[in-house]
């Protein structure tokens, strides 16, 4: 079952529709969804801890979440 716009929002924050969509298209459970923020906001940490590499899902997501280095604001792209 899909992730609804609901708990999308719950576990990364207020971001725009488009972007809520492109996770959709991805189809990860919450879990996967978890896991990639994790990732993005401490992968430095993750590493040292010995942890793999995402891959998968959590890696599209980590792809399709992480800012952009146009993004001099290093946000997500709002609701």
């Amino acid at each position: 079952m899909a992730l609804s716009h609901n708990e999308i929002v719950a576990t990364i924050g207020p971001v725009d529709e488009s972007l809520i969509a492109e996770i959709v298209a991805i189809d990860p459970s919450t879990q996967e969804l978890l896991q990639a923020w994790t990732w993005i906001g401490a992968d430095e940490a993750l590493i040292n801890e010995g942890r793999p590499l995402p891959s998968g899902k959590v890696a599209q997501l980590i792809e399709l979440l992480s800012p952009s280095e146009e993004d001099d604001e290093g946000q997500l792209r709002q609701h």
